[in-house]
């Protein structure tokens, strides 16, 4: 589990990913929470100017037919869950965990024809009984290497490139949010994480 403010985050559990490396470079990957929102088309207009591939971590209660959930998967992106109502899964039951990402996975895939293979905890908090399930549904736990803390920086955007760029490194997940303020600072985040070196590549 993570601390709310906290940027640089690891996992002992092996069952849980926070970095992946490939031979292909200085790599990083973007993850991006709490959709599917409103300003999702401008943030995929933005990766798709960019050609930044992301793997989405959706609330399966926000997600409808009306949403651009097809341009998503159609533009090279990954659709995984975050729950169904975004509660802390360390505070139910194995039972009540079971049931909420089982239906936000069902609805998922029912939405959207494709398999949902990754997983994200909500608040990053999750335990032994959170791994259980996944491994039960043959999820994947995807945590983050880099926490962008975008949700704290409304009135600063611009701390969050601050965050993202100051901790990078070879392998690391990135975490951002369906925010106005993330959105706004997107492809100044995106253009300076490749003046570093790195290349934004596929998760999966």
């Amino acid at each position: 589990m993570c601390g709310q403010t906290q940027v640089v985050y690891d996992s002992d559990d092996k069952n849980v990913l926070t970095t992946v490396k490939k031979d292909s470079g200085k790599t990083v990957y973007l993850t991006i929470d709490d959709g599917p929102s409103r300003i999702l088309p401008q943030m995929l207009d933005v990766l798709r100017d960019e050609n930044v591939p992301a793997l989405f971590f959706w609330q399966s209660r926000l997600l409808y037919e009306k949403r651009p959930w097809k341009r998503v998967l159609d533009e090279g992106h990954m659709i995984g869950s975050h729950s169904t109502k975004h509660l802390n899964l360390a505070n139910l039951s194995y039972e009540q965990q079971f049931h909420d990402i089982q239906h936000s996975v069902k609805k998922i895939e029912q939405v959207t024809g494709t398999k949902v293979k990754y997983f994200r905890p909500p608040f990053g908090q999750y335990n032994q009984d959170t791994i259980a399930v996944t491994n039960e549904l043959q999820l994947t736990p995807v945590m983050w290497r880099i926490a962008s803390v975008d949700w704290e920086h409304k009135n600063d955007p611009h701390e969050i490139i601050n965050h993202v760029t100051s901790h990078l490194e070879d392998g690391a997940i990135i975490l951002i949010h369906e925010l106005h303020q993330t959105l706004e600072i997107l492809p100044d985040l995106i253009k300076e994480v490749r003046a570093r070196g790195y290349n934004f590549s596929k998760l999966f």
